[in-house]
């Protein structure tokens, strides 16, 4: 009752902005002051400097930067197309095998990802499959990591999906190939772009796999930030977390805008 009156919603509002400033916003506030100090040695930072982002934006860095899209789409669009296959496969399967396929693609969400990570490590790292010091290894710990998220959001989806327009295709002679491909898929079109903007937005930041896995040639900008915090490089470390953080949210923005155009259609 005390939220229908005007002092309770005011204050309902001042506690939820003091929450969400202190622990969220905050934060990222002060990692982007971090970012453009020069010094910071009191309360406040000084001495305010661009040098640490044209820093983060060239060389070494921006390698990082280049090596995490290509790894996130990689790994993120891999993810979708096993996801939407697996979540497929399971929506036709009897009950036991689905309810089978939901727990083992939900397995590496429940698993720390340091585990899953040095998991591949130990299981690449001699013949027959012999991975570990090559790009492909980063790629397919991102795979794991991800193919749940997606799995789990065309499933979502499939759910509430009407089974009669694929059933009444399949009655007219329509082959199995074209139900999938001009039924189901189409039907299913936001929440795979849905499922590929969380995959790859997940994949730029994911660190703990990676640095198990990681070869010096294909570092990752999370582990980069990691690496430069670890040497006391506090704010070149900042300005790297800004540039990921703004090249992350243009690519979630982006796949967003092509989600709403999917559900328009």
């Amino acid at each position: 009752m005390l939220l229908w009156t005007k002092p309770g919603k005011i204050v309902t509002w001042i506690a939820f902005a003091l929450v969400f400033g202190v622990l969220v916003l905050a934060p990222f506030v002060v990692v982007a002051a971090a970012a453009f100090a020069g010094s910071w040695n009191g309360v406040l930072p000084s001495s305010p400097t661009g040098s640490h982002l044209s820093e983060a934006l060239s060389g070494d860095e921006l390698a990082s930067l280049t090596v995490s899209l290509q790894t996130a789409f990689l790994g993120g669009l891999l993810a979708v197309v096993l996801g939407t296959w697996a979540a497929l496969a399971a929506r036709s399967a009897p009950k036991p095998l689905a309810r089978l396929a939901d727990a083992l693609h939900h397995l590496p969400i429940a698993v720390p990802s340091v585990v899953v990570g040095l998991s591949l490590l130990v299981a690449f790292s001699r013949q027959p499959v012999l991975l570990n010091g090559t790009k492909w290894i980063v790629v397919i710990a991102h795979l794991v990591l991800m193919v749940a998220f997606s799995y789990g959001t065309v499933a979502a989806a499939l759910q509430r999906t009407d089974d009669a327009y694929a059933d009444v295709a399949a009655s007219l002679g329509a082959s199995s190939a074209r139900v999938l491909w001009q039924i189901r898929l189409p039907m299913l079109r936001p929440a795979i772009v849905s499922a590929a903007s969380l995959s790859i937005a997940l994949s730029m930041g994911e660190v703990g796999a990676t640095i198990m896995v990681y070869p010096a040639s294909w570092r990752t900008l999370p582990v980069s930030v990691f690496a430069l915090t670890d040497r006391g490089q506090t704010f070149t470390a900042a300005a790297e977390s800004l540039v990921l953080l703004a090249v992350t949210v243009v690519l979630v923005v982006t796949l967003d805008r092509l989600r709403g155009r999917s559900v328009e259609r």
